[in-house]
């Protein structure tokens, strides 16, 4: 089986690609800084520190453990604080992506899947959204992503790179039974924001708009669980291995939930009334997103396994127990 190169390794979806890697038998090597990745999420490989920005210390790690592919995690990923300071964004995510395919071709790894977006399609011009839907983000986090997806192709028609541009769309859930799951400092996702309110974290979940054309009024999303988004990773990694030819695809389940049935959801799950109150909108968020994923399906043989209640009980699992026991 294969050495994979995880950057972000230690994050949120990185570590649920390590764990998925592990199970499948490869070797993930986690290359991570901790900015804002958690060293208690390495558990099923070696661990690299180090920068994304860094070149040198990027070269010794692929001398030293010879992965024959790179599954890249590594970002800043607030939408927000990517308004707020485009710069670090593009330097981290833009910059930080060149750095690493630059050594990739210096040390001969020609398979690279890519922690992307549906942030990169923008507002939506028709829903669901396929992989053939206009790209015009609304957001510098989504123009970095878009830029690699956009790099990543040239170098391909250059130097012969595969690759695989996998477009999430809301990563949410957690394999809380092995310790891991979502730890973001701030939290800006919607799944965890509410839950706190029930542990005593937050007084309120703030519904951010409700003034959207959408069937409430509040934001729709597709929340997918992160055992699902780190499966169809692993498959994307052995198609590449195999010889399969690039892509750029859907990760969604194609099932729409507002802001508002979240909260009725999770309410129904953990047996609690989450308390609410409206706000303004956030800056650079779209009304409405929701994935077309049927290429994932026929290429990847990928199909999600788990609904919104499941990945609510697993958030709720994490965040009410796991979490606090891990970090006690």
């Amino acid at each position: 089986m294969a050495t994979i190169l995880v950057t972000g390794g230690a994050g949120y979806v990185g570590s649920h690609c390590c764990l998925t890697l592990a199970r499948a038998g490869h070797t993930p090597v986690v290359y991570d800084n901790l900015s804002n990745g958690h060293a208690a999420f390495v558990k099923w490989g070696p661990f690299e520190r180090g920068d994304i920005l860094d070149r040198a210390r990027l070269s010794e790690v692929f001398a030293k453990h010879k992965p024959e592919a790179v599954l890249h995690c590594a970002a800043l990923i607030e939408v927000g604080e990517s308004v707020k300071r485009p710069d670090a964004f593009y330097e981290t995510n833009v910059v930080g992506a060149l750095r690493l395919l630059d050594v990739m071709r210096e040390w001969g790894v020609g398979k690279f899947v890519f922690s992307s977006t549906c942030a990169i399609y923008g507002a939506p011009q028709r829903l669901p959204m396929d992989e053939t839907h206009p790209q015009w983000p609304l957001n510098p986090y989504g123009w970095s992503k878009l830029m690699i997806e956009r790099a990543s192709c040239d170098i391909a028609s250059a130097y012969g790179l595969k690759f695989a541009h996998l477009r999430y769309f809301n990563a949410a859930g957690a394999a809380w039974s092995e310790g891991i799951g979502e730890l973001h400092e701030p939290e800006s996702h919607a799944i965890p924001l509410a839950l706190f309110t029930l542990l005593g974290r937050r007084e309120v979940f703030r519904i951010l708009g409700d003034d959207y054309e959408t069937r409430d009024g509040t934001c729709l999303r597709d929340y997918v669980h992160v055992l699902d988004l780190a499966d169809a990773h692993v498959r994307a990694i052995e198609r590449l291995l195999g010889g399969g030819e690039s892509l750029a695809a859907n990760l969604g389940t194609g099932d729409g939930v507002t802001v508002r049935e979240l909260i009725a959801a999770i309410e129904r799950v953990t047996g609690q009334r989450v308390p609410v109150v409206p706000a303004p909108r956030r800056d650079g968020d779209a009304p409405a997103l929701l994935a077309d994923n049927a290429l994932a399906r026929r290429e990847l043989g990928w199909s999600p396994s788990r609904g919104i209640d499941e990945i609510i009980a697993d958030a709720w699992k994490w965040h009410g127990e796991a979490e606090l026991k891990l970090f006690a």
